[in-house]
């Protein structure tokens, strides 16, 4: 076939062009192929368990040096977050001071970030970095001048956090997108694995703390050979290592579910330590760059359909982020990765924060839910007062696909229902029906982007 052929060529081209053309490769494969329309079923009485909910989880990069989550706890704490990840922290919050050999601590500053976090009902995931300009090296991405000396701040953070504050189950990522943000290696003279192994050993001096977890190496992207060389590293060295991490940013909202099932491949060869080892994205969206759709449906549909990909896969992925930083040209909207606007436009919810809100108001229990198809995912789940609810997202990333989605109900109680059709940027309606021996059949019509929620409440 002239597709087959073409299809080989790009290959081809991008053995040699270099791994960066796979995406592309990929993408116009998926599009080349025949999509596949969705044909939604959601059987009432098949529950699965408890539904997942690994969106509960949020990052804030480092915007503004002043950045307060306190002014917008309300907002955050709506969307229920289990944890909230923040990086920066020593550059930001002035933690460490002094100087090589004579380092002192204050944490005064840091103390309102964290307070802020617990007042949203969340726990902090902490990125151990940058480099506090007390430790002598040449900028805060660099080395220390002594190891030693930012052994002893990962303790006192620890000990701080763990233990003055006494927060159970805090998380420690050590460094933040180390591959970028100073050019570590996983070897030679500036290695991440030496920054790994003092923060592990500062991990273990901290007394008197509540129980955690540490990790890293929060890289940009999904490596493998990063992965091998934490993982022996710490297994050589007897090393705390209690998850791994990393970033992704991709259209293609299967491969954050696709990254999950490869590292559980790739973790078989350490026995030693895949029983208790966790699996973290702790940073996701559709690009990494500043991209308009972050502002609109674009990003909500995407942000919803690859949530419900990870579902019962990935434990944790932290949608990145709580809010846009200020734009230079002083714009509201400029493609910033927030969910809510900069605090100098209200700090207005974005169509991303709706569509986590109503991803997240599905029941306790998840349904045996089939028939997705290539751009439209969903997730089904009954509530413990008996009301079932669907979620749907429509994300194609040229954005041409629409589809009246069939979806049946089946095994419901016969009975007079109303049916409630609710879309992030659509009026709601609702109408009566009446269930009896045969399956509940509707349509729920989508536009390219849109995210739609079925609620079916029984009346009598």
């Amino acid at each position: 076939m002239v597709v087959t052929g073409l299809v080989s060529l790009l290959l081809l081209a991008a053995t040699v062009l270099g791994a960066t053309q796979i995406g592309v490769v990929r993408e116009f494969f998926s599009f080349a192929s025949n999509p596949e329309p969705a044909n939604i079923t959601v059987d009432a009485q098949a529950i699965l368990g408890p539904l997942p909910r690994p969106w509960r989880n949020l990052a804030q990069g480092g915007e503004e040096s002043a950045w307060e989550i306190e002014p917008i706890a309300a907002q955050v704490k709506q969307l229920r977050p289990e944890y909230i990840r923040i990086d920066h922290i020593y550059d930001f919050y002035e933690i460490a001071q002094g100087s090589p050999g004579n380092i002192t601590f204050n944490f005064a500053k840091f103390d309102k970030i964290l307070d802020g976090i617990t007042a949203t009902g969340a726990k902090p995931y902490i990125a151990l970095s940058y480099m506090p300009p007390a430790l002598g090296g040449s900028d805060i991405v660099s080395s220390p001048a002594r190891y030693a000396d930012w052994q002893l701040v990962v303790q006192k953070t620890i000990e701080h956090v763990s233990g003055t504050k006494g927060i159970r189950d805090v998380y420690y990522e050590v460094w933040n997108e180390p591959d970028l943000f100073g050019g570590w290696k996983y070897y030679g003279d500036k290695s991440y694995l030496t920054l790994y192994d003092a923060s592990a050993r500062g991990a273990r001096q901290a007394r008197g703390v509540q129980p955690f977890k540490i990790g890293g190496p929060a890289t940009t992207g999904f490596y493998k050979n990063w992965f091998d060389a934490l993982a022996e590293h710490a297994m050589k060295n007897n090393l705390q290592l209690d998850f791994i991490s990393w970033h992704r940013y991709d259209t293609d909202v299967e491969q954050f579910k696709q990254d999950i099932l490869d590292i559980r491949t790739w973790a078989e060869k350490y026995p030693q330590l895949t029983p208790t080892l966790e699996f973290h994205i702790t940073e996701w969206g559709h690009d990494s760059e500043n991209d308009p759709g972050y502002d609109n449906n674009y990003g909500a549909a995407h942000t919803v359909a690859a949530a419900i990909e990870m579902v019962g896969v990935v434990e944790r992925a932290f949608v990145f982020e709580i809010q846009d930083g200020k734009d230079p040209k002083g714009a509201e909207n400029w493609g910033r990765w927030g969910l809510l606007t900069h605090q100098s436009f209200g700090s207005k919810p974005k169509p991303r924060y709706h569509a986590l809100r109503m991803l997240d108001s599905l029941g306790e229990q998840r349904l045996q839910l089939l028939g997705k198809g290539t751009f439209v995912k969903a997730l089904a789940s009954k509530s413990i007062d008996g009301v079932y609810n669907v979620v749907l997202s429509n994300f194609d990333p040229r954005g041409r696909n629409a589809e009246s989605v069939p979806v049946a109900f089946f095994n419901l109680a016969p009975g007079t229902y109303t049916l409630k059709r609710e879309y992030i940027s659509k009026a709601a309606a609702s109408e009566t029906v009446v269930v009896g021996a045969e399956p509940l059949q509707t349509v729920v019509s989508l536009a390219p982007f849109d995210v739609a929620k079925i609620t079916l409440t029984q009346v009598n």
